[in-house]
């Protein structure tokens, strides 16, 4: 590693991992390679080595072929097996440089790595436009143009409409309750409820800590004591509130579908 490297994060084993990641990616596209740029918890800086991974968008100049693709599955197979924590915490997208300007969803489907899964070809769907202006405004450079070369402005009203659009995921975790029944689940659950409810009041992004201040002063007392839960939630500690959890996410839905139908007018 490099001693520019050391200082892209405050967090030295994540950047000689990333370090890693970076050099074993270029080998993999040599001159498709455009850039890779750190997003998420480590871009927005509510990252916690406890808990948080690390995630990453890889820009190439053009689509990706076959064989470039069975290179990189290669790769991140090896990857896993590094002596280091983080090589199975990745979250990474690869998206071509005319793909990645802005979300498309008639070309959305790119290779994805997830934690603890395997590399495959999935649906980068209107989560992305959350994505794009988090590396827009925010995202660490790890190498490769700054990322407002790279893609166009997102405002404030398409953060709301990402926001209304990922409605489907929360009601499908109210009738399948098998993630919310875990504990650190629960706390993501209600930190994200209050990160939703942060963007259609304001039409921008907030991290968890900093939504969880908002949400316990806009929304009264009634969650309070739900959204200090969860923000203090500790390794080994249970929540184990999951009727208050569904009944926020309800309530989050129900603020989403009544300022859905002023929005649409």
């Amino acid at each position: 590693m490099s001693q520019d490297e050391v200082s892209i994060t405050p967090f030295a084993d994540v950047n000689a991992i990333i370090a890693i990641l970076r050099d074993e990616i270029r080998d993999v596209f040599e001159d498709q390679f455009v850039g890779i740029y750190l997003h998420g918890s480590l871009a927005i800086g509510d990252f916690d080595p406890e808990s948080s991974d690390i995630d990453y968008l890889v820009v190439t100049k053009d689509e990706i072929s076959e064989q470039d693709l069975s290179a990189l599955v290669a790769m991140h197979a090896q990857f896993v097996a590094l002596d280091s924590k983080w090589s199975i915490e990745i979250e990474g997208s690869y998206i071509p440089q005319k793909a990645v300007r802005r979300f498309d969803p008639d070309n959305c489907h790119h290779p994805r790595i997830e934690r603890g899964d395997n590399l495959r070809i999935a649906s980068h769907d209107s989560d992305w436009v959350i994505q794009r202006y988090i590396i827009y405004h925010r995202g660490i450079v790890v190498e490769g143009p700054p990322p407002k070369k790279l893609i166009d402005p997102v405002f404030p009203d398409d953060l709301r409409r990402a926001v209304l659009d990922l409605q489907w995921w929360w009601e499908l975790q109210l009738s399948d309750t098998s993630r919310i029944r875990q504990s650190g689940y629960q706390a993501y659950a209600v930190l994200s409820m209050c990160r939703m409810l942060y963007t259609l009041e304001y039409g921008a992004i907030a991290t968890k800590p900093e939504a969880a201040r908002w949400a316990k002063i806009a929304l009264r007392d009634r969650w309070t004591d739900l959204i200090i839960g969860a923000s203090q939630l500790w390794p080994g500690i249970p929540m184990n509130r999951l009727d208050e959890t569904m009944e926020f996410i309800q309530f989050t839905l129900d603020r989403c579908r009544l300022f859905g139908a002023e929005f649409s007018r």
